[in-house]
């Protein structure tokens, strides 16, 4: 290797554990010639400043899917049905009872609640339900919907993307998951997901969310079609967007990159298309991503498509949050996702790692194991 590229990667690696913004070109540079333990040592650098206890967070929460009907069509995706469907259905608040009383009972307040868009599910649909709910359950938490369902339901009514989130905020939605980003690349999502929002509405959908003070998280799905610079500049975009929230709004609170799952997807089926992360890919990816985001507080390790190994290994390399015991996850599994822990398990994990398990809530905000 060249001198020059390595004096540059090493004063890159020095610029971003001081907290400086890396454009894409030095993302780009650092990824291609950092090595895996330069960028790990780096990040935990970052982690270290941004959390310097030896914690590391989690969740208890329930994925709840309150439609599979969906006219995304997503290629990646084999949860939704047409509206026509003999599987097509839409969660019944009987069904919302049981699966609700079960989350409480293991020591959990808040429903990832996510579906499909829905063409005949108007803004009443959710506001009713959330309400509902809310009467129901006072302390439950709902981490709700996602870009893309927000611009969908504004299309259907025929309002701004602010007066949905108004709305949804007054019927009881708590924080905003970064669902649907994929890759914010309008080429990759024109071909992956092109019935789905575009980047500038994604992306314009938090910035509204922010200014009305909605905690928001930020995800990546990546190792399909996308090169690393449209990875890099993915990151870039949330960055951009963070930058921007109001003087005290958290914003972006955590970000939560995962490769592709291909197991039965139409990528692969039709395009050959399958996942293109290793291990270390993934490691260097968490890395990066700690060293482009410094204003987003929480890295999250993904261990439900990744495994325990290799997750625990991205927490001494960036990443601070092992995420959620996951009760019930219908998306990402159906696509060859299969791991799993529980309550104990994940503490046991995070331990096995070095670190000390900590219970959270959406706001990263610490709680007491029951």
């Amino acid at each position: 290797m060249p001198q020059y590229h390595i004096m540059a990667h090493l004063e890159l690696l020095q610029k971003a554990i001081q907290g400086s913004h890396l454009t894409l070109d030095e993302g780009l540079t650092l990824y291609l010639n950092a090595s895996t333990s330069e960028l790990m040592f780096a990040a935990n650098q970052v982690r270290n400043k941004l959390h310097p206890d030896k914690k590391v967070t989690w969740l208890i929460d329930r994925n709840v899917n309150y439609t599979n009907v969906c006219v995304s069509g997503c290629q990646f995706c084999n949860f939704y049905r047409g509206a026509n469907h003999k599987e097509a259905y839409i969660t019944t608040i009987e069904q919302y009872k049981e699966k609700i009383d079960e989350l409480f009972a293991r020591g959990g307040e808040q429903l990832l609640f996510q579906g499909g868009m829905h063409p005949k599910l108007g803004l009443d649909f959710y506001t009713g339900l959330f309400r509902q709910l809310k009467g129901l359950y006072p302390k439950l938490k709902l981490h709700a919907l996602g870009p893309p369902e927000v611009v969908h339901i504004s299309q259907l009514e025929g309002i701004s993307f602010r007066e949905t989130l108004v709305q949804l905020i007054a019927a009881g939605l708590d924080s905003l998951p970064g669902a649907g980003a994929e890759i914010l690349s309008d080429r990759v999502r024109g071909k992956i997901s092109r019935n789905k929002c575009t980047v500038e509405q994604w992306l314009d959908v938090m910035l509204e969310a922010h200014k009305l003070g909605l905690t928001t998280s930020a995800t990546m799905m990546f190792g399909h079609i996308e090169t690393l610079e449209e990875r890099i500049q993915h990151m870039i975009y949330m960055r951009n967007v963070q930058d921007q929230k109001p003087e005290g709004a958290t914003g972006f609170i955590s970000f939560i990159p995962w490769p592709f799952q291909d197991e039965g997807t139409s990528l692969k089926k039709l395009h050959g298309i399958t996942n293109s992360i290793t291990a270390e890919d993934y490691i260097r990816t968490i890395a990066i991503s700690r060293l482009m985001l410094p204003n987003i507080p929480n890295i999250q390790a993904s261990w439900l498509t990744v495994g325990k190994d290799t997750a625990q290994l991205c927490l001494h390399g960036g990443a601070n949050d092992f995420g959620s015991i996951m009760i019930e996850e219908n998306v990402v599994s159906v696509a060859g996702a299969n791991y799993s822990f529980d309550e104990t398990g994940i503490q046991l994990a995070i331990r096995e790692a070095g670190f000390e398990p900590q219970l959270r809530n959406q706001q990263f905000q610490p709680l007491l194991f029951p």
